[in-house]
């Protein structure tokens, strides 16, 4: 405001003022006593709609509750059952033109696939990290102690395909153990993987140490030498075709913020 129509005004006021001034003493010097400002509001829109995610198997647990808490935050917004599979297939079917605003890759190289493609909206982020745990039925029927046991010809030993991520770092960990087996199945996700020994339809399999941490005491784990050598980089990026640009940035972000990490170390993820 004009403050020479600020003097004025005072003038005019006369007596009015004087006695004003008396009553408020120095309070009235401060130009914040007698006026408030404004409360700051936000034109940024609610979100609102749906949101289809596709995550790496690993990511189930964290990611199931990480959609809750979004949408939380988020009223308006509908986080669609996420689609989990092993990393490569979940690219595969993104090439190929399967529907999603979200991809989060258990490992960089699939992240690449989709990147390559021309089907990301901005550069992929890392968010996590993993590494690999040999796990066992409970009671350790087969006797496993060491990554070396796993060459046994006698054991029943389940890998992850060596086209998905968790294959993949589980022959990068064998490799550099010189260890060599060939196992009695090989699974699209560690998901399956865990399922099998879970099961005792194998004396062991390789999975990520979240899926090991998620099973409890169904399954024992052992900690294989060179683990933290091979570790699994997550990225995750929104998609260019995504029907919800500004919700899929929005979850995103929120992966990535210190509320989704903070969740995500809860179930055993590294930090990126």
């Amino acid at each position: 405001m004009n403050p020479n129509r600020l003097v004025r005004r005072a003038a005019g006021a006369g007596a009015a003022l004087a006695l004003l001034a008396a009553l408020a003493g120095c309070a009235s010097s401060s130009p914040t006593a007698t006026s408030a400002a404004p409360e700051e509001t936000s034109d940024a829109p609610a979100l609102e709609g749906e949101l289809t995610v596709y995550a790496a198997a690993s990511l189930t647990a964290a990611f199931d509750e990480l959609a809750a808490e979004f949408e939380a935050e988020h009223p308006g917004v509908d986080v669609l059952p996420i689609v989990y599979d092993g990393s490569s297939t979940l690219a595969t079917q993104l090439v190929e033109g399967a529907p999603a605003d979200v991809f989060a890759s258990a490992d960089e190289r699939t992240m690449a696939t989709v990147d390559d493609a021309g089907l990301l909206a901005a550069d992929p982020e890392l968010f996590a990290t993993n590494t690999l745990r040999i796990v066992v039925p409970a009671g350790n029927p087969g006797g496993v102690a060491a990554i070396e046991d796993l060459a046994n010809p006698d054991l029943q030993v389940v890998l992850c395909a060596p086209e998905v991520p968790c294959g993949a770092a589980s022959h990068q960990l064998l490799d550099l153990d010189g260890v060599t087996l060939t196992p009695v199945s090989e699974e699209q996700n560690v998901t399956a993987v865990l399922t099998k020994v879970r099961a005792g339809e194998a004396d062991a399999g390789l999975v990520y140490s979240t899926d090991a941490v998620a099973a409890g005491d169904e399954v024992e784990t052992i900690v294989p030498a060179n683990a933290d050598e091979v570790v699994n980089r997550y990225p995750i990026a929104a998609l260019a075709a995504a029907g919800n640009p500004d919700v899929a940035a929005a979850f995103v972000a929120f992966v990535l913020s210190d509320e989704g990490q903070a969740l995500l170390a809860e179930y055993g993820f590294g930090a990126p």
